[in-house]
């Protein structure tokens, strides 16, 4: 497990002749690099996997912003947009874009930039844990759990969390650039470390605890803070002490830019349409029990999902007290101890948690894996250096201590692997949250869009029978409810339904795709001006909306404006390629007199779709035609 730093120092004479582990440099580069070969090993299954039905098709696959790839204007996007998601996070925005010009739609590069952004992260953790502290042993093995948790697949494996495993470098950069300016503060030092910050914001908003967490590694490993005499010589002999107040004026600018993403993040949020109206009462009571479920979790990583669903005012009393007191008494232990490493990992775990711990409620989950990416961290320090203390007040040998290290990563690897397997596809990962939760009318949601996309409509329905039931707000299953009568020829069914979802919901990308099927319904009931409304309505919302733009052709085409509906045709085909646009586009431009056009159109729709047998004779037919 750990060595003391005292045992370090009687160790370097037999450390001359160890081979790789003959200086700390080589030490760091061997165990850096069996980190990084480690996270490729045990993630490597989910360069198999496809992108999953759940924001991945919003971030990646139908963001028409990013499909070409780096560029002025996928920048200036990136760099204006909260839309997508509710974010501003340009450079998550930026790193898919450069994903696609890479990998283009192929989802084993993406996952691949994930899992290596992880592994840096690990190796991080280790580097700055083992320069901080000098504890060797005990900062590799902090990075090794980090690798190995089963909590840290949601991060690694879903395409969308790009933002968690980026956003969590750069936070970790900024620390490294830190501590280099605590050792010998000057402004470019601080303008390093406030420019990684900037970055890891621009990555993800969680990282705004990040001048909280500084001002808990000034206290330990740090010791810059002039409180009491430093139990441990870490880089205390380094580091310039200061007070308490002069340490929290060095970082009110990182507040300051703490502050504003934080506002840009609430307002973007609401205006998406994510924020939540719970009640006071109801926001500690859960955020309570997360944190207690959190640590369950981080002991037992079990019945792990992306979402679990928020429990409202159901809660017990004897859920919310007994997690209460597994907090006091944590906390109690914390403060009374001796060891500073407890206080900072207890601090570090609830402060760095505390933005999406649910006060401020922004969607409909209870909690998140991907939440405890940062905030494990203080726990994984906690638990393993009071075991190396442990240890070595009991001078027990290094060799023994391995064994238990062993079995403990053993198992959280394997533990691991078969998370990652639930992520094999859609279908899989929200029949697996189904089983592992109740009443999860999201898991619900989407497993019945996952059976769509397998063409299996019939099996979907019920589904969104189940997640309209579980919540008669919804309105993603109430669209879904739509999108079967519309399919099922229920023009009325759908019009309801559409309506119904308009007015639960202010997420502009969910009403622009619900007024463009609105507006489908509607011309095919024959309310025309009803009809190119709602499409007008979508594409206001989403100037990208190509089914929005395929309606109003369609309706244009049935009004003899054959130019017209051409251009919102092609329109709807450059936003998404589609077998329907095309062969609606090839009708077009036949009747416009455009043959040679037509009969290119028909043939695209056959490329993507080759069993479209209208498609088929339409081209047959042209062929044929003198």
């Amino acid at each position: 497990m750990a060595i003391s730093a005292t045992k370090l120092q009687a160790a370097k004479p037999a450390a001359a002749n160890a081979g790789v582990f003959a200086s700390p440099e080589k030490r760091y580069a061997v165990l850096s690099l069996l980190l990084v070969l480690s996270t490729l090993i045990l993630y490597n299954p989910i360069t198999a996997n496809p992108f999953i039905n759940c924001d991945d098709d919003r971030y990646i696959t139908e963001n028409p912003y990013i499909h070409n790839g780096l560029n002025w204007a996928s920048f200036k996007w990136a760099l204006m947009s909260t839309a997508q998601g509710g974010f501003w996070h340009p450079l998550t925005w930026l790193s898919h874009a450069l994903d696609i010009q890479l990998f283009h739609f192929n989802p084993a590069g993406h996952h691949l930039v994930s899992l290596l952004i992880h592994g840096l992260n690990a190796v991080l953790v280790f580097l700055l844990l083992a320069f901080a502290t000098k504890r060797f042993g005990a900062s590799f093995f902090v990075a090794a759990l980090f690798v190995v948790h089963p909590l840290n697949v949601e991060s690694v494996a879903w395409a969308a969390e790009r933002k968690n495993v980026l956003s969590t470098f750069c936070f970790l950069a900024a620390i490294g650039a830190y501590g280099w300016y605590a050792m010998g503060p000057n402004w470019k030092k601080y303008l390093a470390m406030a420019g990684l910050f900037i970055c890891g914001l621009a990555s993800k908003p969680m990282v705004v605890t990040l001048p909280f967490a500084l001002l808990l590694l000034d206290y330990w490993p740090l010791q810059r803070l002039k409180i009491r005499e430093p139990e441990e010589k870490y880089l205390a002999g380094d580091v310039r002490p200061l007070s308490f107040l002069a340490a929290i004026l060095e970082k009110l600018p990182l507040v300051f830019l703490s502050g504003l993403v934080s506002v840009i993040t609430f307002f973007a949020q609401k205006s998406a349409g994510a924020t939540r109206q719970l009640s006071l009462s109801v926001r500690v009571e859960n955020a309570i029990v997360a944190y207690a479920t959190y640590l369950q979790k981080l002991i037992w990583p079990s019945h792990l999902t992306p979402v679990y669903p928020h429990p409202g005012d159901t809660l017990s009393a004897l859920h919310i007290a007994l997690s209460g007191a597994v907090l006091l008494a944590i906390t109690a232990w914390a403060l009374f101890s001796s060891h500073k490493y407890l206080i900072v990992g207890w601090l570090w775990f609830l402060g760095t948690l505390l933005p999406t711990i649910g006060l401020i409620q922004v969607g409909d989950q209870a909690m998140a894996d991907r939440f405890a990416y940062i905030p494990e961290l203080g726990i994984f320090v906690m638990v393993v250096w009071a075991a190396a203390d442990f240890l070595d007040a009991r001078k027990i040998r290094v060799s023994w201590r391995m064994i238990p290290a062993a079995l403990a990563l053993l198992t959280l690897a394997a533990l691991t692997h078969r998370q990652i397997a639930y992520w094999h596809s859609s279908y899989d990962l929200w029949s697996h949250a189904i089983q592992v939760t109740q009443n999860n009318f999201i898991a619900e949601d989407n497993l019945g869009g996952a059976l769509l996309l397998m063409g299996k409509e019939e099996e979907a329905y019920p589904h969104f029978v189940a997640a309209a039931k579980i919540n008669p707000r919804d309105p993603l299953s109430r669209g879904n409810l739509g999108t079967y009568a519309l399919s099922h020829g229920d023009m009325q069914k759908a019009l309801t339904e559409y309506q119904a979802a308009i007015a639960l919901t202010s997420d502009t990308g969910l009403l622009a795709q619900t007024y463009a099927n609105l507006g489908a319904a509607q011309r095919a009931l024959g309310y025309d001006t009803q009809a190119r409304d709602s499409f007008g309505e979508a594409l206001r919302l989403n100037p990208n909306q190509y089914n929005a733009w395929l309606g109003l052709g369609l309706l244009a085409q049935k009004q003899g404006k054959l130019q017209e509906a051409i251009f919102d045709l092609s329109h709807s085909v450059e936003l998404q390629p589609n077998a329907q646009g095309y062969f609606q586009l090839g009708n077009a431009l036949e009747q416009a007199g455009r043959p040679a056009e037509a009969l290119s159109a028909f043939e695209e729709a056959l490329r993507i779709s080759p069993d479209m047998t209208e498609a088929q004779h339409a081209a047959d037919d042209l062929r044929k035609a003198p």
